[in-house]
């Protein structure tokens, strides 16, 4: 289970994140929805350190750290349990698909090369890259890429992945092949946490929805009651810029 309690974050002047409190049960797809501006890749990269909240308390089963003390060895120890599948996919451009799924494995839980490698091919297999393992990233459509990413993600083991808007940066016709590989670790219980704007992705595959706005949790619940009872007036606008057709074709 992870709980995020009292999350606030500011850079400069800027208060991004304004007291955040959020809880995901083991094995939830939590989708967090909202405008450009409201904090949302800022709470997903407070939940592993990639930014360090200026002040409240990050749990993932049953490591506790508060953010404004956390040393070294607590950030660790948080991060060993996340694995972050980017925007814009941030692979190795030098390194080989096989390479860049294993490098983590390697340098971070000190794994064999022998044992990296065969976790790396079951992965790559997974998300139907088997074939492109000795090809470089320039050599890969974006949505290929964004696979890499998330094989990387999940050769780690994770207690949870945590996606940050990774169908923005593609050409919309790779939009469905990188959604349909999220869906399939969904139904194996892997607990996530996706920012997305893909709302008919948000209402098919999560279980729960939180609505982002100004930095503040605006309303969260079933995709059913935010998408079709929501409570909020502010959520309602929103959700009123998308079509009422929420299914999306995989």
């Amino acid at each position: 289970m992870i709980t995020l309690s009292n999350i606030h974050k500011s850079f400069g002047k800027q208060e991004v994140l304004k007291g955040i409190d959020l809880t995901v049960e083991q094995g939830d797809v939590v989708a967090i929805l909202g405008p450009s501006g409201s904090g949302k890749t800022t709470l997903l990269r407070c939940v592993n350190f990639l930014e360090r909240a200026d002040e409240g308390k990050v749990q993932i089963n049953g490591v506790g750290v508060d953010c404004r003390h956390a040393r070294k060895h607590d950030i660790v120890q948080i991060r060993r349990k996340t694995a972050m599948v980017f925007q814009h996919y941030n692979l190795f451009k030098h390194k080989t698909v096989l390479d860049n799924v294993t490098e983590g494995m390697i340098i971070a839980q000190k794994m064999s090369k022998t044992d990296a490698r065969a976790r790396a091919l079951r992965v790559l297999e997974q998300v139907g890259l088997s074939e492109k393992i000795n090809e470089y990233p320039s050599m890969l459509s974006g949505g290929q890429q964004q696979r890499v990413g998330i094989a990387r993600a999940l050769a780690l083991n994770p207690e949870v992945i945590l996606f940050d808007e990774p169908t923005s940066a593609l050409d919309p016709e790779l939009v469905g092949e990188v959604l349909s590989v999220i869906r399939s670790i969904a139904q194996e219980g892997i607990t996530m946490i996706v920012v997305t704007h893909e709302m008919g992705f948000a209402r098919e595959v999560a279980n729960r929805v939180v609505f982002m706005e100004g930095g503040h949790v605006v309303e969260q619940g079933t995709p059913e009651e935010i998408f079709l009872r929501p409570k909020q007036e502010r959520t309602r606008q929103f959700l009123s810029r998308y079509s009422s057709d929420w299914s999306y074709v995989i």
